[in-house]
């Protein structure tokens, strides 16, 4: 999979944490609330920020996995849980930590997701998450990982999946040719086939009913106002930057584009959270 810079990580974690979707998050937190330990596979892990949301409402004891091709983002995720932990218990092949009295171990492996997951997960997990991960991989992707995750009988956590909606205020003459564009350049390969994009959850819906799973959704959308500025810019330029790559809209529009939305009052993107788990 194509690289994500620790930078834009780091920009984007806070206002991922404020969007992600209260009430699917709950069902997860309720459906796991008898566990004394559990066991987590994070699958594009990054640096550990669906960890860094997540583990404060889980178990009292917790063993995470996270998984990520980028060994540079898999030491800065070591880094930042360790800034991030109350207490650092070991640190060693696997990272021990207590944060908010919460003991939690974890392991940081590198693996090329796009051979599939089937190697990763087995029935000694309990759950399987991922954050802003699925509209990146392809469909036939999905496909062989639900089935994959219903061989253990597995339930899905997975959060902020690009929906296709974006609204900019104000608005900008070519907001409808910018998105159109960004899409198909979001459609390309970036590692594992034509990627889903703005269809992710609806397929993963699809396969996982279809495979017998209960399935919840809920929105997740960013709302992103000048009090970010730094993540407004970088959004701005990261999408032109796209469009400019497709070739679909004219340079001159773009550049307008660009400085009007670097300087955006208001952007709305759309995302969507999901669980899965069997019935």
């Amino acid at each position: 999979m194509s690289g994500f810079s620790s930078h834009w990580l780091s920009l984007r974690e806070p206002i991922d944490h404020q969007s992600r979707n209260a009430q699917l998050q709950q069902k997860l937190v309720q459906h796991f609330a008898t566990y004394q330990r559990l066991t987590i596979v994070d699958l594009g892990a990054g640096t550990g920020s669906n960890l860094r949301a997540l583990a404060p409402f889980l178990s009292d004891q917790q063993n995470w996995r996270l998984i990520d091709y980028d060994r540079d983002l898999l030491q800065l995720a070591r880094n930042l849980i360790c800034k991030w932990a109350d207490d650092i218990i070991q640190n060693e092949t696997h990272l021990l930590i207590e944060k908010a009295g919460k003991q939690i171990s974890i392991s940081f492996e590198s693996h090329d997701l796009a051979q599939g997951a089937a190697s990763i997960i087995h029935s000694s997990c309990d759950v399987v998450t991922a954050a802003a991960f699925f509209d990146l991989v392809s469909a036939s992707w999905i496909e062989a990982f639900c089935r994959d995750l219903a061989h253990y009988r597995l339930p899905l956590f997975t959060v902020l999946s690009y929906d296709g909606e974006e609204h900019w205020t104000p608005p900008h003459s070519a907001d409808r040719d910018m998105l159109q564009a960004f899409h198909q350049h979001q459609a390309s390969d970036k590692g594992f086939g034509a990627a889903a994009g703005p269809r992710a959850v609806e397929i993963m819906r699809s396969c996982f009913q279809a495979l017998g799973y209960e399935v919840d959704t809920g929105a997740s959308p960013w709302q992103i106002t000048s009090n970010n500025q730094d993540l407004m810019i970088a959004l701005a330029e990261g999408s032109a930057q796209a469009v400019r790559e497709t070739g679909l809209v004219e340079a001159e529009r773009i550049a307008a584009w660009l400085s009007q939305h670097r300087a955006a009052q208001q952007c709305v993107i759309g995302h969507h959270d999901l669980f899965a788990r069997l019935k």
